[in-house]
């Protein structure tokens, strides 16, 4: 269900009551993606031509910004989780689901206001104001109407981090979620002036030499597993911290992983496990449109989208890929 007339009106109503002297706080999930990043940076920027000053974005965890996402305007804005305002007057979040993803700045909700946007079905309703639409192919979408209602014109910068929040969270403008509005506010982004091509070239086809022998090979330790998701057929593969440190790659070259294993055509659901710490796992899934894979997420406590979730795994790899064949086996029986 889209927010409601009364939850526009007041989130609209919670953003004016800042005034100049207020200190205003932007987070967005541990492990930002592009579309994390984009709708809370286009969005700071909006505060920032509505005149407010003391704006600090943040997200938990380390920081550390991608590269693909190190030219994108309002980074000056951005701040790492020690130095986010203790206590703000406001704070708005960006595309987290559940408060598990704000790490240790959770306890920042309880500001005198808080407004949630996010597109997450699986999002578990915190905050006071929550501005959250399933329905939206990206949390920018969520971004750019409020901006609208606040009286926020596009410009050439709020507009190039909207619209790689945009291109990111619909894998350049090719998953189901793209529809005609999705293309009509695309095209009111590109209106501003901004440069899709230079924009997709940065985000999408540029890869150190390090990352592609990366992918190789732990693409080549990929397993198929016809029988998996109802005999709709599950591949599956991983990643090792000792694998980013012997090609010299920070762990967000791995983002991406999970798109060529998402090809393969005798399985509709992909899986791919990155280590991030002793028996720790982040998991991603996908799904062609057979399989919902969002109750597996929710299930072992993680969640997303029905054709894309995640969800933290402990234990052996074996361990946890057993768990989603169970859990996947278990959903649809």
């Amino acid at each position: 269900m889209s927010p409601s007339a009364e939850q526009w009106a007041a989130a609209v109503a919670a953003v004016r009551s800042a005034g100049p002297d207020d200190e205003v706080l932007l987070i967005c999930h541990v492990n930002p993606d592009g579309d994390a990043l984009g709708s809370m940076l286009g969005f700071a920027l909006g505060l920032r031509r509505l005149g407010l000053t003391r704006i600090r974005a943040t997200f938990p965890g380390d920081f550390t910004v991608p590269d693909p996402y190190a030219g994108l305007p309002g980074l000056d804005l951005l701040v790492p989780e020690a130095d986010a305002w203790p206590d703000p007057d406001l704070v708005l979040i960006f595309d987290v689901a559940s408060e598990s993803r704000l790490g240790g700045l959770a306890d920042r909700l309880s500001a005198p206001r808080s407004v949630v946007l996010d597109h997450h079905a699986s999002n578990t309703g915190f905050g006071e104001v929550r501005l959250v639409d399933p329905r939206a192919a990206a949390t920018s979408v969520v971004a750019e109407q409020l901006l609208a209602r606040l009286g926020v014109p596009l410009d050439a910068e709020i507009a190039e981090c909207l619209y790689v929040a945009l291109a990111t969270d619909t894998g350049s403008f090719k998953f189901d979620m793209t529809t005609v509005a999705v293309h009509e506010l695309a095209a009111r982004l590109i209106a501003t002036g901004i440069r899709p091509g230079e924009i997709s070239r940065r985000i999408f086809d540029s890869r150190p030499f390090g990352a592609m022998k990366l992918t190789g090979e732990v693409l080549g330790r990929a397993i198929l597993d016809p029988a998996a998701a109802g005999g709709r057929g599950m591949v599956w593969t991983y990643a090792t911290l000792s694998d980013l440190e012997r090609f010299a790659q920070p762990p967000y070259v791995l983002d991406t992983l999970i798109d060529p294993v998402r090809s393969v055509a005798e399985a509709d659901v992909s899986v791919v496990v990155k280590e991030i710490g002793a028996r720790e796992w982040a998991v991603s899934l996908r799904s062609k449109g057979a399989v919902d894979v969002s109750g597996v997420a929710v299930s072992q406590g993680g969640g997303g989208h029905r054709l894309a979730a995640g969800f933290t795994g402990y234990g052996e790899v074996r361990d946890v890929v057993d768990a989603v064949r169970r859990r996947l086996d278990e959903f649809l029986n």
